[in-house]
């Protein structure tokens, strides 16, 4: 394995980690709202990460980096509430807010952050490497 592949190998790990951030802080961002409708009502979302398995399929012996398959709805219940005077509850007095655990959620980011401060670093260290290379001659 090259060097070079070490640059894609981080740069897809960099992109899931930031699909991961993004859905972590939609979750978040969500975690409050209120509805008054099963339907209508906000549920968390978790990115769905498989390795590139194409390259190695193909027989190219290679490592492979990381691929987002999606980004799938939680399907843990909803959190139900009886508030009858709420502005937004329903003809028997319900309101539903998301399924989203704050906590869980604060994990969540600050395991991605890490992640993606990790290939950063990778890239980084890969980057110096092939810099030293091409001064080995130099003196």
């Amino acid at each position: 394995m090259s060097l070079f592949n070490v640059f894609s190998i981080s740069g897809t790990g960099m992109s899931a980690q930031s699909v991961r951030l993004n859905t972590t802080a939609s979750n978040i961002a969500n975690a409050d709202s209120v509805s008054s409708s099963v339907d209508e009502t906000y549920r968390a979302r978790h990115p769905v990460f498989a390795a590139e398995m194409q390259k190695a399929a193909a027989g190219q012996n290679e490592s492979v980096g990381v691929q987002v398959l999606g980004v799938v709805e939680s399907n843990k219940p909803l959190n139900v509430e009886y508030a009858p005077d709420h502005p937004m509850a329903d003809g028997e007095g319900y309101i539903y807010k998301p399924n989203v655990n704050v906590i869980e959620e604060m994990t969540n980011m600050i395991s991605a952050s890490r992640s993606y401060q990790t290939n950063v670093q990778l890239a980084e260290s890969a980057k110096n490497m092939l810099n030293k290379t091409l001064t080995l001659g130099q003196r």
